[in-house]
């Protein structure tokens, strides 16, 4: 039997399903009677929060699970990197075994950085720093390097300790799911919170019914962009130098692999490229051993990037990483340096 974490997402997403999750009802309330006081708490001065000396991007969201924000948070990096800006990146390096405010290497162990900061590391380019206090973080990185001129947060949408010039919160087709809080639902705060971001992304096309039950209702006025992940040409996994595009994979055995938030979204990617393969779901920042890659064997793995940085070495055969690239609205970073070239001083 599945544990929960795993079974729940499965009917917080499916309308047919919801009844289900009536009996969860009652603690969903209780997350909302806890979660709500604590934001005004800190908006209010009671709980202390941190304002850093450089403006502070949030890439965030309000539900449970992967949406697309790494990719999300790169674009952006790259974008503000090309209008003169010199950003640096905190996250929280979930999946990580230890605790400390580090700074992130391209060649770090994945268990001690986490699977995404490493992946932020590898391909941004610019200095990341992981700590659970964001502020730390963004401390530890900006006396490193203090050339740094606007920090972004990779998640960290709730993490009210540090304080925000600019707030972006992100949905992929999934939606809000049946729009629940914890644990009868996806959401980690109501949708009425995004009345406050600066700017609502969606990755893909989403749902009418969310867009309509934001934009007009819960929500009125917030400026929404679109987003959608390109692929680009697969690497192989020992050797990323080595390219392949989709067509010289087909007809091949294929095996599939994903433990990120939304599986399906990459196998639906995978599908999109017109690749038959046989698919493998693992909970997210899974730490693979090569037992886990056994059900491969004999044939060619395809893997995310953020899975790739934990199977290096763990697959005899041949196993390829299919990279993504987020491609933005033009807008949305206008937008977002607007916001933060407004900043007053400290």
């Amino acid at each position: 039997m599945k544990p929960p974490r795993e079974c729940l997402p499965r009917l917080w997403f499916r309308p047919a399903l919801a009844g289900a999750l009536v009996p969860l009802l009652p603690l969903s309330w209780l997350f909302a009677a806890l979660a709500g006081p604590r934001r005004r708490l800190y908006r209010g001065g009671v709980l202390k929060s941190a304002r850093l000396p450089t403006p502070v991007i949030v890439v965030g969201n309000i539900t449970v699970g992967g949406s697309g924000k790494t990719p999300l948070t790169l674009a952006l990096v790259e974008a503000l990197r090309a209008r003169g800006r010199h950003p640096g990146i905190i996250s929280r390096g979930h999946g990580r075994t230890t605790g400390q405010t580090r700074p992130v290497r391209p060649d770090d162990d994945p268990l001690r950085v986490g699977d995404e900061a490493l992946l932020l590391a590898r391909k941004s380019g610019v200095p990341v720093y992981v700590g659970a206090d964001r502020a730390a973080a963004g401390r530890a990185l900006l006396q490193a390097h203090p050339q740094c001129d606007v920090l972004v947060s990779d998640d960290g949408l709730q993490h009210y300790r540090l304080q925000r010039d600019a707030e972006i919160a992100l949905f992929d087709a999934r939606g809000a799911g049946n729009g629940h809080l914890l644990p009868a639902g996806p959401l980690r705060e109501p949708l009425s919170r995004l009345a406050s971001v600066d700017a609502v992304v969606w990755n893909g096309q989403p749902p009418v019914a969310l867009v309509t039950d934001v934009v007009q209702r819960k929500a009125p006025g917030v400026k929404t962009f679109q987003m959608r992940l390109a692929a680009q040409p697969f690497v192989a996994l020992d050797d990323p130098a080595r390219v392949c595009e989709a067509a010289g994979l087909a007809g091949k055995k294929l095996y599939a692999l994903a433990g990120i938030g939304h599986p399906e979204r990459f196998f639906a990617q995978l599908a999109a490229l017109g690749l038959s393969f046989t698919p493998r779901a693992f909970p997210d920042h899974h730490p693979y051993v090569a037992a886990d890659l056994e059900f491969a064997r004999g044939g060619t793995l395809l893997l995310t990037e953020k899975d790739a940085t934990k199977c290096a070495g763990l697959f005899p055969g041949q196993a390829w990483v299919l990279p993504v690239r987020a491609e933005l609205d033009p807008s949305l970073v206008e937008e977002i340096l607007d916001k933060i070239n407004g900043r007053k001083s400290d």
